[in-house]
């Protein structure tokens, strides 16, 4: 019991700066990218809209869950079902966050061919797609409602404490544009505050699944002990079977993948798994048909399990016959860093992730 939970402080040890690194710089994309902008990327249809789509959600910090309102959003905003179903993909099974920590568990091979193989799964799947007549819907009409911003008056005109010549100089104080280090100050500490409570508070508990699997694995899965039917087609298969059905976000899936590696299975096989857990779920491919079509959504599986095989035989074959290697470093990791970064990197995650604890030292992170 006592090595168990070593090995489970170990992993964590291992991935809490790299996860603190990661949250911080989703919080950054979330404040600094508007949802317009998103709009107008993803927009319209084509092999262009699906990279765009892909490109676009790869680094978003958004999970297999989380994702569904987004592109459900989008695809109603006027998006394709191709670039829909595009950023359905590249978003769940990559991000900046997971990036970091593959980098901290599985060393910069896993951590450059994994987003990779995500946007390769994204953009083909999403034109496959286009097999299903697939074409672009026209956005749904909102009503028009009036603003109550003292800059953009309601009717009547009058009413604005923009308008007329009483107290000038509340209404200069009112609608004078905030200044750019104001907005910028502004927009930083809104992506702390998101990356510290509603990003962590999000993927905390499947995090600590992951973590403490991989601990499992750690200290009872001897080494070469799923080596002998942990490489190939067939192992690859069996990862499709476990991971379809299965909700873990991809920076959960991290440490478990790196743990099936330690116990022997070959990294393509674990590749297969990166992709295929966070990209599907039982309740998205519900919501994925009511919003886009059965058909769509037998396009969308089919496309997420064939790329996922053929990338993984691909990384195969790579690390077969170069020199490229996947270094897994489970326990490892967090000694080829300072102590005191390690470890307080790690007490001030369990801070941020204990709500009530963070609450109290951090108010306002919430």
């Amino acid at each position: 019991m006592t090595e168990l939970l070593l090995n489970i402080w170990s992993v964590f040890l291992d991935t809490a700066f790299w996860l603190l690194l990661g949250l911080f710089a989703a919080g950054l994309i979330k404040s600094f990218i508007a949802e317009d902008t998103m709009q107008r990327w993803v927009g319209g249809s084509g092999f262009a809209a699906v990279s765009r789509a892909a490109l676009f959600g790869a680094p978003l910090p958004l999970c297999s869950c989380g994702v569904l309102p987004a592109a459900i959003g989008l695809h109603r905003s006027g998006a394709s079902k191709e670039a829909t179903v595009s950023f359905l993909i590249s978003t769940p099974e990559t991000s900046v966050d997971s990036i970091a920590v593959t980098y901290a568990l599985m060393g910069p091979v896993m951590a450059v061919y994994r987003p990779f193989a995500a946007l390769v799964s994204a953009i083909v799947t999403g034109m496959m797609t286009t097999l299903a007549g697939s074409k672009a819907v026209a956005p749904r009409e909102v009503a028009d409602t009036a603003t109550t911003s003292c800059c953009q008056p309601a009717e009547p005109a009058g009413s604005s404490c923009c308008a007329g010549d009483e107290n000038v100089a509340a209404a200069e104080a009112c609608c004078a544009p905030e200044s750019a280090v104001a907005k910028k100050q502004s927009r930083l500490l809104s992506a702390i505050i998101y990356a510290a409570s509603e990003l962590l508070d999000d993927i905390a508990a499947w995090m600590a699944v992951g973590i403490i699997i991989a601990g499992v694995m750690l200290t009872y899965i001897p080494p070469d002990w799923l080596a002998q039917w942990g490489q190939g087609v067939f192992a690859m298969l069996v990862m499709l079977v476990i991971g379809v059905p299965m909700y873990i976000c991809a920076v959960a899936s991290t440490p478990v993948a790196a743990g099936l590696i330690l116990a022997g299975v070959s990294p393509g096989v674990a590749l297969v798994f990166l992709l295929v857990g966070p990209a599907t779920n039982i309740a998205g491919l519900a919501l994925v048909s009511k919003e886009l079509g059965f058909r769509v959504t037998l396009i969308y599986l089919a496309g997420i399990a064939v790329v996922s095989v053929a990338m993984g035989l691909l990384l195969e074959y790579l690390l077969q016959t170069t020199s490229w290697q996947v270094d897994v470093r489970l326990g490892e990791a967090s000694m080829m860093m300072p102590m005191l970064l390690t470890w307080g990197s790690a007490i001030l995650l369990l801070i941020l992730a204990i709500k009530p604890l963070r609450r109290t030292l951090f108010p306002v992170l919430g």
